[in-house]
């Protein structure tokens, strides 16, 4: 008997999946050794900065501007910590149904274990599990993190694991700073207090893999992504040269990074934010541990000052972040009658 999928995953035609995607030409891979051996500098003037140093900033700036993208090892997170997040999200995942759904988000706290999450209004074929670094409630939008009984283990891993990578996060802003001629942290102080959240991502194997995509083409609304996924694969980047769909090829213990629309708007399009999506496979489950980086609620976002000017004149309105972010909410748990509040809607109009 030939197996009939829930309509409610199919992809529109123009956006199924190739049977076969390249993984050549893909992502640049950059070596972030030579942060073990010496600081980031503060001035990105100073000429005093080692040679290893402005090439890593160089490399970085040149993935951001051509890519959106790039991949990172030599990182500094220790692989065994790397292998016990695996672990427990593999433990929590393979748990039950009704276990798992102990600890189901809703619409009023959409924090814990999902199963039925939309991208541009068409089903992903994947699970979740969603926390926030800080958890937020102010009286009307509430993240309280959910934790399981089981694994046993998962509430340390989890903390352990994002207080790693939170700082991991603070190493790769600074560099994108820098690469923008800007002082090292002259970011950071929008990250105090920030909305950080944590996922991870579970996409069982799919019999129909070319009608279903584990998640829908969709760029990402915040600051940054720093991504670690198994050995399976399945993350597919929009090449900016081209507009050709390619794999990004696992390579043990390593990062994906990606700027969102965050970092878009505040370097005016100098970094833009890249279409990507999550393929699936016939016959293996994959893992994938998104951290996205984010800014306290409380920031407006807007072009950067320094980098707007009367030749450049800025490319955005103002908007506040926790606005934004509250009013992609409903879009994650069904599918809406409008598409959600894109930045390209605070994009100002140009005059000819």
């Amino acid at each position: 008997m030939d197996f009939q999928i829930d309509p409610s995953f199919i992809q529109p035609t123009e956006h199924r999946p190739k049977i076969t995607i390249s993984d050549a030409g893909s992502i640049p891979l950059i070596d972030l050794s030579p942060l073990l051996h010496h600081h980031i500098p503060s001035d990105p003037s100073d000429p005093a900065i080692p040679n290893e140093i402005s090439s890593l900033i160089a490399a970085i700036g040149a993935a951001c501007r051509d890519w959106g993208f790039f991949q990172v090892v030599n990182h500094g997170v220790d692989p065994q910590l790397l292998e016990r997040i695996e672990a427990v999200a593999v433990e929590f995942f393979a748990l039950p149904a009704e276990e798992k759904r102990k600890v189901k988000r809703d619409e009023v706290n959409p924090l814990g274990y999902y199963d039925s999450e939309h991208t541009k209004n068409v089903r992903d074929w994947k699970e979740v599990f969603d926390l926030v670094v800080r958890e937020y409630d102010d009286g009307l939008l509430v993240l309280k993190n959910r934790w399981p009984e089981y694994p046993p283990a998962m509430r340390e891993t989890c903390k352990d694991y994002i207080a790693v990578v939170e700082k991991l996060s603070y190493k790769l802003i600074e560099l994108i700073a820098l690469s923008l001629n800007l002082p090292a942290k002259c970011l950071n102080s929008f990250f105090k207090d920030s909305s950080s959240f944590f996922r991870l991502n579970y996409y069982n194997p799919c019999p129909t893999p070319d009608l279903v995509l584990g998640v829908g083409h969709h760029k990402d609304s915040i600051a940054l992504t720093v991504l670690y996924q198994d050995q399976v694969g399945g993350l597919d980047v929009k090449r900016k040269s081209d507009g050709e769909w390619v794999r990004v090829k696992p390579i043990p213990n390593s990062y994906i990074i990606n700027v969102g629309n965050i970092i878009q708007v505040w370097t005016n399009e100098r970094y833009e934010s890249v279409e990507h999506r999550a393929s699936v496979n016939s016959e293996k489950a994959r893992l994938s541990i998104p951290f996205f980086f984010l800014p306290t609620f409380s920031t407006n976002v807007k072009p950067l000052e320094e980098l707007v000017s009367d030749e450049n004149p800025a490319k955005y309105e103002e908007y506040n972040w926790r606005d934004y972010f509250s009013s992609h909410l409903g879009g994650n748990f069904k599918k809406m009658d409008k598409e959600d509040i894109q930045i390209s809607h605070f994009r100002k109009s140009t005059l000819i």
